[in-house]
């Protein structure tokens, strides 16, 4: 792992920080580097819940740095989508609960890394924007689709169309951020919220995961279905019986993902 992305395995969580200052940008290295943690994390089964921070108080992130568009370069452009896409897919991917502790900024790709994670905790004085269209882009990195799942087409469009930015309280009330903590507990309440993810069978968490994100693209009807296929196939699981036998039993689970 790059400096600019540290990972810090804290039990069964992996702590992410970006780390490239002043601003916690994305480069083409960084964001292969992050495809990369999240592969391998998917391969560590000890590995329940990923929070994603940035270094500093300032800022989570601001995406990308944009001198590497002033030259209007078009290879440059098609490879650093490509990265970014892959990068933040794959953490919307991951098997596991992904959670963003937004400690600053976060701006244009660093907005978008938050979107793509599960859950997204604010601290109070944090900023949020997509402003690439002030410059002449557009957020490629699933801003427009992520966003506008969050949060309805309307305040997607005041973000994106009209370059609006938000402070935190704004963001938990229109749903892009689930919680708002006090200046300097975001990473406090992340790391919290991902432990209560170590009570929970991280094969059904798995599951349950595949189901909700599938409503982006299937059909509700289909849904139901996959949802009962599903269920069914936990009972191939070993996690399954000891949930079920610990708790007729009054004992705490141990989980052994698989």
């Amino acid at each position: 792992m790059s400096d600019s992305l540290i990972c810090e395995r804290r039990g069964y969580v992996a702590l992410v920080t970006m780390n490239n200052p002043p601003a916690n940008t994305w480069t083409a290295q960084s964001l292969k580097g992050l495809k990369a943690l999240v592969e391998e994390l998917n391969e560590d089964r000890d590995i329940y819940a990923l929070v994603l921070t940035g270094q500093g108080e300032k800022f989570f992130s601001a995406g990308a740095d944009l001198k590497l568009f002033a030259e209007g370069d078009r290879a440059v452009a098609r490879d650093m989508a490509r990265c970014f896409g892959e990068a933040f897919e794959s953490l919307s991917r991951f098997r596991g609960v992904s959670i963003a502790a937004i400690n600053g900024f976060a701006m244009g790709g660093g907005l978008e890394v938050a979107l793509a994670c599960d859950i997204r905790i604010a601290e109070e004085q944090a900023q949020m924007a997509l402003p690439e269209a002030k410059v002449g882009l557009l957020p490629c990195a699933g801003g427009t689709q992520n966003l506008a799942l969050l949060v309805g087409e309307g305040w997607a469009k005041r973000m994106i169309l009209c370059g609006e930015r938000i402070d935190a309280a704004r963001a938990e009330k229109i749903g892009l951020v689930e919680e708002v903590v006090a200046t300097g507990e975001g990473l406090e309440r992340a790391l919290a919220l991902a432990e209560q993810v170590a009570d929970q069978s991280p094969v059904a968490v798995s599951a349950c995961k595949t189901l909700i994100q599938s409503g982006r693209s299937r059909p509700l009807d289909q849904g139901y279905i996959l949802e009962r296929e599903l269920f069914v196939d936990l009972f191939h699981s070993e996690d399954q019986r000891e949930g079920v036998n610990a708790f007729l039993e009054k004992r705490k689970p141990q989980w052994k993902n698989r």
